[in-house]
């Protein structure tokens, strides 16, 4: 059976950071934050959703942040987004070119390396 679309991407969070997670993903990138099924409320972490991307923030105990490893949202105004990603003090960076998109990275408030593109 071919694969069909991703369903969502998962990235850990420290335990009681959902604040966090709710500023950046919600407030900042413009996500929609989404209902957990009752029987993972007690797990912590928050999920969103914005067009056809889905980003699950999950709490690990011993929480390292992806710093290589990453989800590439693409987004249909990258230096609106860009603006508004620094100016709520994230601090973004450009990488090597990717041919057929503009580019940048920013991490979340816990590390996490997230990109952000745009079809050139």
């Amino acid at each position: 059976m071919p694969i069909e679309a991703l369903h969502h991407v998962q990235l850990a969070m420290p335990a009681g950071e959902e604040a966090a997670a709710r500023h950046f993903y919600g407030e900042t990138l413009g996500m929609t934050e989404q209902p957990k099924p009752e029987s993972l409320h007690g797990r912590g972490g928050v999920w969103f959703a914005s067009g056809g991307a889905h980003v699950h923030l999950g709490v690990e105990r011993d929480f390292r942040p992806a710093r290589k490893a990453h989800p590439a949202l693409r987004v249909s105004d990258l230096a609106v987004l860009r603006a508004r990603v620094a100016a709520a003090g994230y601090v973004v960076r450009d990488d090597e070119p990717l041919p057929g998109f503009r580019r940048f990275y920013a991490d979340d408030p816990f590390g996490n390396r997230i990109e952000f593109l745009e079809p050139a």
